[in-house]
């Protein structure tokens, strides 16, 4: 295949409009969200009168996304929030205002190209209810494809049973689901500059996030749920051997989990962004070719510029390299029915 045709969908970008609406509730000190300019292109991201993270109008300029896009040979785009948008620690009915917005605009952005956008929308899954309720309305009123959500809510874990209620409202719409690292675990424990909370914090927090699932029993009672973990799952293919031995060794672990970690884990699926070839072979090898897809990181620093000329480097069958590109992410999103393709079925 051509890599030119651009069939490629990367499953990992993210948007922040170019303004927010004015904070209209009733309390005070909220941490709401606001545009400041910066220097040409770029605005400042704003939180609690501070500049949380400078973005340029790649992150809400669609023109621009599909003059990269081109570049980087990519033929569609999942388009996130900016996971800081995700304000779990709002009041629920604030977080409903702000995610609402937030779904609204990245509807918006895909109906200006429906052909190379997909987008994935926000809940406010510190009230699970409203969660539910913008869930419905993302879905079914927006045309979304399903929600990111962050690998915690406020602290707490996504397998968490509190959260169980989603979920199955989730498996139920057929909406997927992209689980994002935030405010990771661990903080405490690096030595070094701010930037380091992606570089090492992200991959332990996805790990437990991915973990949750497992362990808490949430994918056992969804088995139908779609739902993707950011940067290859993190720590997740490193802690698997020692769960499954965990499990196999412990009777009281085994009542509890239902399903043996190692096949629930290949019941999920992972975006391939670990920037390292040998590492998305063993992300193959643990999760297996059907459920690892080609993700970026678009627009931040910390971004894969070349995600598919890494997939095409790698030493695979044609065939696996296009369910890399594009046929897992087709089945995670809900695109297609078929059945899935085994590799070197050309």
């Amino acid at each position: 295949m051509n890599v030119t045709d651009h069939d490629s969908i990367d499953v990992h970008t993210h948007v922040v409009p170019d303004e927010f609406p004015p904070y209209l509730g009733h309390r005070l000190g909220v941490r709401w969200p606001s545009m400041a300019p910066a220097q040409a292109c770029h605005r400042h991201v704003m939180l609690d009168a501070k500049v949380y993270r400078t973005v340029s109008h790649q992150c809400w300029d669609c023109q621009v996304r599909l003059a990269d896009m081109e570049t980087m040979q990519i033929g569609r785009q999942v388009l996130s929030p900016m996971p800081e948008l995700l304000s779990y620690w709002l009041a629920g009915d604030d977080a409903t205002v702000l995610t609402r917005f937030l779904n609204e605009a990245i509807a918006g952005m895909v109906q200006q190209a429906p052909a190379r956008f997909v987008g994935l929308g926000a809940v406010p899954l510190q009230d699970v209810e409203r969660a539910i309720g913008e869930l419905d309305h993302a879905v079914h009123q927006c045309g979304l494809a399903g929600v990111e959500i962050g690998s915690n809510i406020d602290g707490v874990s996504i397998g968490d049973a509190r959260f169980l209620p989603f979920f199955e409202a989730a498996e139920r719409w057929g909406a997927a689901i992209f689980v994002h690292a935030l405010r990771p675990a661990g903080m405490d424990r690096l030595v070094g500059p701010p930037i380091l909370e992606q570089a090492l914090a992200f991959p332990g927090e996805v790990g437990l996030a991915a973990a949750s699932l497992l362990t808490g029993g949430t994918l056992a009672r969804c088995p139908r749920l779609r739902i993707a973990f950011s940067h290859g799952g993190g720590t997740l293919a490193q802690l698997l051997p020692r769960l499954q031995h965990a499990w196999e060794s412990f009777p009281a672990l085994r009542e509890a989990v239902p399903t043996a970690p190692r096949v629930g884990a290949r019941a999920m699926y992972y975006d391939d962004l670990v920037y390292d070839a040998a590492t998305i072979d063993y992300l193959l090898q643990t999760f297996g070719p059907t459920q690892l897809m080609l993700g970026s990181d678009y627009p931040f620093a910390i971004m894969d510029k070349a995600p598919v000329g890494r997939v095409q480097a790698l030493q695979l069958d044609t065939s696996v390299k296009r369910l890399l590109r594009h046929a897992n992410a087709e089945r995670w999103l809900g695109a297609v029915t078929a059945l899935v393709e085994t590799p070197g079925s050309e």
